[in-house]
């Protein structure tokens, strides 16, 4: 198994030190885990900037990456929340560390947390998740330094009731957009299982958008479990695996040094 979307005390929804993490990971049979803690720049309508010490996140991630390299294999990672505006700030963060992978997710829009701010709050369903995917889509048209999209579906999480989420068929076309560019970028998209532990019943991304990515030729594959706990590591990932292995899918890919690598399924 590979985990490539995990969370330590480094990130700020975390309290796990990254020794626990990895001796979690180890005791679940992972052959490679990848931490991939927050970096979201200008978060909120405060603009704070939610970041870890590279210094300190890389030293501790090479402790334990030598202290345990007889049982897995440790990658350094990172999850930025994307704005727009953002590209050059992060583009200067990504290329003066050494990072073996990049997720790129969408955690705001318009400057507003999913999460923290309530975007969700008192807006039109349809509406609001076709901004969602407009913000993913302009930011994808300007910025190339990440690896995988992350969780694209993630705004769903955050709707009170999921009834509410509007039928994929309404916006189809923007996600299709986004499929295109990721494909034609060579950037992968990610399969993060975090959705069926929040009950949404479909890990990110959901079937449709699996399918569409396929059917548009789309071959590159991530998967994590976006766990920020032990007992949530590698979750669901044989699933995952067979799931992806019935839609035609071949290979997953990890990342060394931002170099992708294919894993037979």
């Amino acid at each position: 198994m590979y985990d490539y979307h995990l969370h330590s005390e480094f990130s700020i929804d975390s309290k796990i030190p990254m020794e626990t993490m990895v001796q979690a990971g180890i005791n679940k049979n992972l052959k490679s885990l990848c931490f991939t803690d927050h970096v979201d720049l200008e978060s909120t309508p405060n603009k704070i900037d939610i970041q870890f010490r590279p210094d300190d996140y890389f030293k501790n991630i090479n402790k334990v990456k030598y202290k345990y390299k007889n049982f897995i294999e440790v990658a350094a990672g990172v999850e930025i929340g994307m704005q727009s505006h953002l590209g050059k700030r992060y583009e200067d963060f990504i290329n003066n560390n050494p990072f073996d992978f990049v997720i790129m997710s969408i955690h705001a829009i318009d400057g507003k947390d999913l999460y923290i701010d309530e975007y969700l709050k008192d807006k039109e369903p349809l509406f609001a998740i076709q901004e969602y995917y407009k913000t993913m889509y302009m930011c994808l048209q300007k910025y190339d330094e990440f690896d995988t999209l992350g969780h694209i579906d993630f705004i769903d999480r955050y709707f009170d009731d999921y009834k509410d989420i509007p039928k994929f068929q309404k916006y189809s076309d923007i996600v299709e957009g986004i499929l295109k560019i990721l494909i034609e970028k060579g950037k992968a998209l990610e399969i993060n299982t975090a959705g069926l532990r929040y009950g949404l019943g479909y890990f990110h991304p959901k079937m449709q958008i699996l399918k569409l990515y396929r059917d548009l030729g789309g071959e590159l594959l991530t998967i994590g479990s976006d766990a920020h706990t032990p007992d949530n590591i590698g979750y669901e990932y044989k699933f995952a695996e067979k799931a992806l292995k019935e839609l035609g899918f071949k290979y997953i890919y990890i990342f060394k040094e931002r170099k992708k690598f294919p894993i037979k399924i």
